[in-house]
């Protein structure tokens, strides 16, 4: 006979301060009562010690995958979870892991320079010395290469960049591009160079961004010194993450791998990062005309765009070996729902010894299981089954997050209620990107958690600092009057990119930061000593993450209905609608402006020949593009989210059972899943995504929005099909939910 639970369901809105009765999504207010009674004992049960001992401990020394101290890590954290309680052990994949044996870049002038391409150790810095296991300064997944050619600056190296390029009639066809880091994920550039003509890319951090503009550098300071220097991936992880020879499958130890060469995440000429000392004389060394004032940086040199008059010789060879990567996994079966999953996690790899990244998030999740495992001996179990992973290979491409989601695919999307992520962590403000179905959920979470520094919420910290920053009185009131915080969207750069964008599960990535700036990041100096000094020297904000993401995850293992928020989500939606309808309307207009101006003759040519102008191409008209279908469903889904919400808050009792419910909640997210995007159809959601021209950079509705940008409008319209389509889907799962919350 089907067990029959009466439910008292809470206002999805209402966030109470303080000083008044506060309630929680999901919970009765006896259940609510109960877990606030249990967040004290977790919050006491932790210990900042912990925290910074295990920061310490973990960076020790150098720790990139395939290390030898790698697997001593994820040994150490695998004990620890055991000698807690958790069921743990070391899930290991086979991964492809370049690592450099040949780096050579040198201008070929008559006064030849060398680039040092080193970071150099410094006393001040206990763990900078450990050369011997360190990975020297380089771009991962760069390939092999030995070029020689004229070199041409090209600011961030996105594609308006290549615009501006264009007006001055540069080509960068047969060069080497030399490119600032920032304005876009590192990996873009070299796609986009490539894209473009470039046999090679050289990427710097200008100190004006990344360096003494900012403040006193390393050691003195936290910023980047003139050798230090920015590790990092550059595959083309829009199209796909994880092992690039195994993709959408899983690299285990007998999986059948696609040739390198074949591999679409894998770019075509050699990239190579360098110091703002190395670059320089290569910057120094070019002429045609001075760059416009924006791509100008802080370096004591006249900035020309190129080409140089003398070349630039880069040569890269790799070891292109197969490195195994282990994945931490530990569980605490649920008592009344254990095949629904809360999975919480963070990656413990790092390009060197990463201190702040991704240790500081490391340990805190470290610390949070602990304590959750305290609570156990008291008598309590979590209601879902929670999961703790420390995941091994992030920095290269997401593979051990990726690789285990693709390995347990079907088991994920049938039980999992939601991922929770935490990454590198700091002094500073609260922040979380995630699904927007999570969003009222997430404002009751930081509405619960107090600022270390000033005693107030999170939320009403952010909010502070968000209206501070906003850049008129009318902004700055409207943030302060409004009673919740927007949660973000999702695009990528940690681990939970293969479970919401691959697998279809709602996720939440959360972290604080702001005030621990400084140039440590893939760097040598990501160091123990280095994080105590700059970063978060008392682990205040570590222990401020735990209790963070401590309550997400209990609260989701616990609540009596999950906490999802459709009408939140309906709301957002119809904001991105807005916002593509925009797009069109605008690239309408302006596409009439400029074809006008081309028509009247009103392009002039700039007198000064180091400033001279192109005129850019006449372009098609924008066509009428159909949204009606996309309309309707948002418009048919505000009035299920309503009536989901009026059920929801106004004390019915399901009479069915609330398994039923509950899994009608946590698998809405699935249904925003379509046969991927186009050109890469492993990021499967129709809502969010890692832009194709923005790397970590969210794009939303990304399959009509980059068509529309691109200009491919018979894809747009395709693609408002297929997001109306899984809407459609979606509002089904509500509807679902509405029958189950009116049953008497």
């Amino acid at each position: 006979m089907m067990k029959k639970i009466t439910v008292v369901l809470f206002s999805l809105w209402t966030t109470l301060s303080f000083a008044q009765q506060k309630s929680l999504t999901g919970y009765t207010k006896e259940s609510a009562d109960a877990e606030f009674k249990l967040e004290e004992k977790f919050d006491a049960n932790l210990q900042v010690k912990n925290i910074d001992d295990w920061i310490k401990h973990l960076s020790a020394r150098p720790h990139h995958v395939g290390s030898a101290y790698g697997k001593q890590n994820a040994e150490f954290m695998r004990d620890l979870l055991k000698s807690w309680g958790y069921d743990a052990s070391l899930e290991t994949y086979q991964v492809l892991f370049p690592t450099p044996k040949v780096r050579l870049l040198e201008l070929l002038s008559t006064k030849k320079f060398t680039a040092k391409l080193e970071e150099p150790e410094l006393k001040e810095d206990a763990t900078s010395g450990q050369k011997s296991e360190q990975l020297p300064v380089y771009n991962c997944w760069s390939p092999d290469g030995d070029v020689t050619a004229e070199l041409v600056f090209v600011n961030y190296g996105i594609p308006a960049d290549y615009e501006e390029l264009a007006k001055y009639g540069i080509d960068v066809k047969g060069k080497i591009v030399i490119a600032k880091y920032g304005g876009s994920w590192r990996g873009i550039k070299p796609k986009v160079a490539q894209e473009h003509g470039a046999v090679g890319c050289i990427i710097y951090s200008d100190p004006e961004e990344d360096g003494y503009y900012q403040g006193d550098v390393y050691p003195k300071g936290p910023y980047k010194n003139s050798n230090g220097a920015q590790r990092g991936s550059v595959m083309d992880m829009p199209i796909y993450a994880g092992d690039p020879t195994t993709p959408g499958f899983a690299s285990t130890a007998n999986a059948k791998r696609i040739d390198r060469s074949q591999a679409e995440s894998l770019l075509k000429i050699p990239v190579l990062p360098i110091s703002y000392g190395d670059a320089q004389p290569l910057l120094a060394s070019l002429g045609g005309p001075v760059a416009p004032d924006r791509w100008r940086g802080a370096l004591p040199i006249t900035y020309h765009i190129g080409p140089s008059t003398d070349k630039v010789h880069l040569k890269l060879q790799f070891n292109w070996d197969i490195k195994p990567a282990y994945d931490v996994v530990a569980k605490m079966t649920g008592s009344e729902y254990p095949d629904e999953w809360v999975i919480r996690g963070n990656h413990h790899d790092a390009w060197v010894n990463g201190a702040s990244d991704p240790l500081s998030g490391m340990a805190a999740l470290l610390e949070e299981a602990r304590s959750v495992a305290e609570l156990t001996k008291s008598g309590w179990k979590p209601k879902r089954t929670i999961i703790y992973c420390g995941w091994d290979a992030e920095e290269p491409s997401l593979m051990g997050s990726t690789e285990w989601a693709e390995d347990h695919a079907d088991e994920l999307q049938k039980k999992t209620v939601a991922y929770i992520n935490s990454d590198g962590n700091g002094r500073g403000f609260y922040s979380a990107q995630g699904s927007h179905t999570l969003e009222t959920f997430m404002n009751e979470v930081s509405r619960d958690v107090k600022d270390p520094q000033t005693g107030v919420s999170i939320m009403e910290r952010k909010k502070s600092a968000d209206a501070a920053n906003a850049t008129t009185v009318k902004a700055k009131k409207d943030i302060l009057a409004k009673k919740t915080l927007a949660l973000g969207a999702m695009g990528s750069g940690s681990d939970y990119t293969p479970f919401i964008q691959h697998l279809g599960i709602a996720s939440l990535n959360i972290g604080f930061g702001g005030e621990n700036g400084g140039g440590e990041y893939h760097s040598i100096y990501d160091s123990y000593d280095n994080f105590k000094r700059f970063k978060d020297p008392k682990s205040e904000y570590g222990m401020a993450l735990a209790k963070t993401a401590g309550r997400a995850t209990l609260r989701l293992a616990d609540a009596d209905v999950l906490p999802f928020d459709f009408k939140a989500f309906q709301k957002t939606v119809a904001n991105y609608l807005t916002e593509v309808t925009t797009l069109i309307d605008n690239l309408r207009e302006t596409t009439e402006v400029e074809n006008q101006m081309l028509k009247e003759n009103r392009y002039v040519q700039a007198s000064d020949p180091t400033k001279r102008f192109v005129a850019p191409s006449p372009k098609a008209e924008v066509p009428f593009i159909n949204f009606s279908s996309l309309q309707n469903v948002v418009t048919k889904l505000e009035k299920s989210t309503a009536t989901f919400s009026d059920l929801y808050s106004s004390n019915q009792k399901p009479s069915s059972n609330i398994a039923q419910l509950n899994n009608l909640l946590f698998q809405s997210e699935r249904k925003l899943i379509a046969d991927g995007l186009p050109r890469r159809p492993w990021y499967k959601h129709t809502i969010y995504a890692p832009g194709f021209y923005t790397g970590y950079g969210v794009k939303t509705l990304p399959g009509v929005r980059e068509a529309i940008e691109q200009r491919n409008f018979v894809e747009a319209q395709e693609q408002i099909e297929i997001v109306a389509k899984s809407l459609e889907a979606f509002n089904q799962q509500v509807e679902a939910a509405n029958k189950i919350l009116m049953m008497k």
